[in-house]
């Protein structure tokens, strides 16, 4: 494994490199880092490995824990406030709104033009590193503490717990059908130690309407997602917000007055929420203002494969595009607008 040395000389010397690591991490930033440790022994070269090996990173930087946004704030704050498009790193404490009245619904009664739609947020341990500082027996230890936690959901909630270790064929096979399974060929994640002990403390847990799924160390601890067919915002939203708020009673989610809620990419930070619709705007889309119309509605539009894929069947996944320095309540209500928008505009077409 390189050591910080060799992976500061790599990025110095990758001159084409545009991630935000690079524009960011200076000679003197470097120098004023390289011996620092977090409370969990993090450090700089666990939070830079990915964008030095992979000069083709867009953020190319990770936490290599909780509290490295704390001891290493000299580097990650700006790439934070650049990535994120803000000015000040304030995020308000955390509101989920009036689940009773939310003051939205289904927005596309008709099921026309919304295929399905997905809210999801992640969250860590307080008390636990990311994974390139955790050994094997916290990523089992962990596990054993979120599936705890997990087994407590009652009601439509409760469900069933799918470890990734001894997975049988048959289970593999229905959870890639139900395209639940996530797997290990992320290069950046790789890079970043996300992989290490693959697949020792992974899993997934489902209800049985398959509707509501927790991700378990996967890249972050807890990946928790709410999702069905058509467009019932509300419905998914306040599935979602009941399970989490339920989980918060059982565990200490890692969270900061700054940054909001914490996770391993500093991409994915303040609410985490994603909150998004696979909708079918072929007339739209094909407008040549498609990108900047999202843009003034704070939505993101990319192919339903994730990012930098296609669209196929004119049919877009479209999701709120900003996540720190609102709350979850406003950035749910904004993807709302955008979407509503969004048919309006495709009907007039």
């Amino acid at each position: 494994m390189a050591s910080l040395d060799e992976l500061w000389a790599k990025l110095s010397g990758a001159a084409d490199c545009k991630s935000l690591l690079k524009k960011n991490l200076t000679q003197q930033i470097f120098d004023q880092l390289k011996g620092l440790k977090t409370k969990f022994g993090g450090t700089l070269a666990e939070c830079i490995r990915s964008g030095c090996e992979n000069t083709d990173s867009g953020v190319g930087c990770y936490a290599a824990d909780p509290d490295a946004y704390n001891t290493f704030s000299e580097l990650l704050d700006p790439i934070i406030r650049d990535y994120h498009k803000i000015t000040d790193l304030e995020h308000p404490a955390p509101t989920f709104g009036d689940l009773d009245n939310l003051g939205f619904g289904n927005l596309d009664p008709s099921g026309d033009m919304i295929v399905s739609t997905r809210v999801r947020v992640g969250r860590s341990h307080a008390s636990y590193g990311f994974p390139p500082v955790l050994t094997k027996e916290d990523r089992v230890a962990m596990e054993n503490v979120t599936v705890e936690a997990l087994q407590t959901l009652t009601g439509p909630l409760a469900g069933t717990y799918h470890p990734l270790t001894g997975m049988t064929k048959e289970t593999q096979k229905e959870l890639t059908d139900d395209h639940f399974l996530f797997n290990d060929s992320d290069r950046f994640l790789k890079a970043a130690g996300g992989y290490d002990d693959w697949p020792t403390g992974r899993g997934i847990f489902f209800n049985k309407d398959k509707n509501f799924l927790t991700w378990v160390n996967e890249e972050d601890h807890m990946r928790f997602i709410s999702m069905e067919m058509g467009g019932d915002l509300a419905a998914v939203y306040t599935r979602l917000i009941t399970a989490v708020k339920q989980m918060e009673t059982k565990l200490t989610f890692a969270h900061h007055e700054k940054y909001g809620y914490l996770t391993f990419c500093p991409s994915n930070l303040g609410t985490t929420l994603r909150a998004s619709v696979h909708i079918k705007i072929p007339k739209l889309a094909a407008s040549p203002d498609f990108k900047s119309i999202c843009d003034g509605l704070h939505l993101q539009a990319r192919g339903i494969h994730g990012e930098h894929t296609e669209s196929v069947g004119g049919v877009y996944d479209v999701s709120n595009k900003r996540r720190m320095g609102l709350t979850e309540i406003k950035a749910i209500q904004e993807m709302r607008n955008g979407v509503e928008e969004i048919i309006k505009r495709e009907k007039a077409l």
